[in-house]
């Protein structure tokens, strides 16, 4: 109470400040089937060697798709639009619940402990929203608070974290989950253009959920704290990542930018040097690096930027190799892959860090 001011009696208290959510759990799940560049390649029968290398020299061995049926030939013919988004609805469900329960159970709680589910997609468009197919999947009460993220891509499971870091802070010793869920191969333009080359050598399905709760109420968790955020959009690259209608195909297409890489590795200080300002930490103090799976160009252009080694940056690389890029939710998969590692001490600050569409970057500072 400030000095010189008096509360009357039987006034309610002031409300207490917001608590630090913490990090309680994570669970990752992937569908289809896991294929090799090469296996892959065999099956859409690409001979160009222009394409094949593309797909060869991407440091990724495998990943988890799910492709359409050959017909009598033995050809995958392409999906037309609407088959496409039956798929992402169907997949994006199927994962998503999994990894959602995986993490429940990381986090010690059961679906009747969820308050907020914010979900985050972006390879389909769905109304009424994946939170609220997975509510009526699972059977979680219909009460639960929800929020859907849709068309942010790649960086959007920080913009999630960041949603659902203020409910819980908000709402101490109340569960919140992130749920991040891509049918990437629902996204997949099979036309033999070296612009959907590149897509179709890049991306993997997956999903990813992070339970959250605020430190000052019951249940308490003892996984990193969530400090602070910051973002950056470069406006001037808007039209570097996109997913846009292609009249030609009638279907969505998807679109990278080759000098991406580039893009983001030149802006790549300034997101971290605007969320270290003020902390009294600097990029040496950074113990646990967890950048977003966004190809082996981006992730070298992040590194060099940044002054990471490659050891810094092992868990990134480690989940492209076995998974791809598995857009928003890629970064929880190192995330998860870290927790596993058990090397992580109290007081060790960590960066989340993601890229995608807008251009943009995104990034988040934590403390265990």
């Amino acid at each position: 109470m400030r000095a010189g001011s008096v509360r009357r009696e039987g006034a309610p208290a002031a409300p207490r400040p917001p608590g630090i959510s913490r990090i309680a759990g994570v669970g990752t799940a992937t569908s289809g089937t896991s294929l090799s560049q090469t296996e892959l390649l065999d099956i859409l029968r690409v001979d160009d060697p222009k394409v094949r290398s593309i797909f060869i020299n991407s440091a990724i061995q495998r990943r988890n798709l799910t492709l359409p049926p050959p017909d009598e030939t033995g050809r995958r013919a392409p999906e037309p639009q609407g088959d496409l988004l039956d798929k992402h609805k169907r997949l994006a469900v199927e994962m998503g619940a999994q990894a959602l329960t995986n993490c429940l159970k990381d986090a010690g709680a059961t679906l009747s402990d969820l308050r907020h589910l914010c979900c985050v997609t972006s390879t389909g468009y769905l109304t009424p929203g994946l939170s609220a197919l997975i509510i009526r999947e699972l059977g979680i009460d219909p009460h639960c608070g929800r929020a859907d993220i849709v068309g942010m891509g790649c960086n959007a499971g920080l913009n999630a974290l960041n949603v659902c870091a203020g409910w819980s802070a908000a709402h101490p010793g109340e569960l919140a989950v992130v749920l991040c869920s891509e049918a990437c191969s629902a996204a997949y333009a099979l036309d033999g253009t070296m612009r959907t080359a590149v897509v179709n050598s890049l991306f993997g399905d997956g999903a990813a959920a992070l339970a959250m709760i605020s430190e000052g109420g019951e249940r308490q968790a003892t996984g990193p704290r969530v400090l602070k955020f910051a973002g950056y959009i470069i406006t001037d690259a808007i039209e570097a990542m996109r997913y846009d209608w292609d009249r030609a195909q009638s279907r969505f297409s998807f679109f990278l930018d080759p000098q991406i890489p580039y893009v983001v590795g030149a802006h790549a200080e300034r997101v971290i040097d605007r969320l270290l300002a003020g902390t009294g930490l600097r990029r040496g103090d950074i113990g646990h690096w967890l950048v977003h799976s966004g190809g082996k160009k981006v992730i070298d252009a992040v590194a060099i930027n940044l002054g990471l080694r490659r050891h810094d940056l092992r868990h990134t690389t480690g989940v492209l190799r076995d998974h791809g890029n598995l857009s928003s939710g890629s970064f929880l998969f190192s995330y998860e892959r870290l927790v596993e590692e058990d090397v992580a001490r109290p007081g060790d600050h960590g960066i989340l860090m993601t890229m995608g569409p807008g251009s943009t970057i995104e990034s988040a500072l934590i403390q265990w």
